[in-house]
């Protein structure tokens, strides 16, 4: 493989996740989207709700490691090398930086949902 061709990439992971990849694609743009303009209409960001979402993201990089267990054909006792475990560390933090994104947005809605049902 001498070039780098995204569209293999989606092949695989086409091949490896099924439906599921798409259902994950939308829900991941829907949380970028819903972070974006939560900051935009909050001005910036909440430390208190940011700490509850990182401490939340850490339990996200844990599920994705399981994903990845369940839909590969090998499991963590397979890693052989530096690129495998370099693979895993990246799986990890993709998976928590995307539950940050997505426990930050949803927490951030639904506080200003109480906010506006309470006045």
């Amino acid at each position: 493989m001498k070039e780098l061709d995204p569209m293999v990439f989606l092949a695989v992971f086409q091949e490896m996740l099924g439906p599921m990849l798409w259902v994950m694609l939308l829900v991941a743009l829907g949380a970028v989207v819903a972070f974006v303009a939560l900051l935009v209409r909050e001005k910036g960001v909440v430390s208190r709700r940011l700490v509850r979402a990182e401490l939340l993201g850490l339990v996200g990089g844990v599920v994705a490691l399981v994903i990845m267990a369940q839909v590969s054909s090998s499991g963590f006792t397979d890693a052989g090398g530096p690129a495998d475990w370099f693979l895993i560390a990246l799986v990890y933090g993709v998976g928590a930086v995307a539950t940050v994104i997505l426990t930050y947005a949803v927490m951030g809605w639904m506080q200003q949902r109480l906010k506006k049902a309470g006045t």
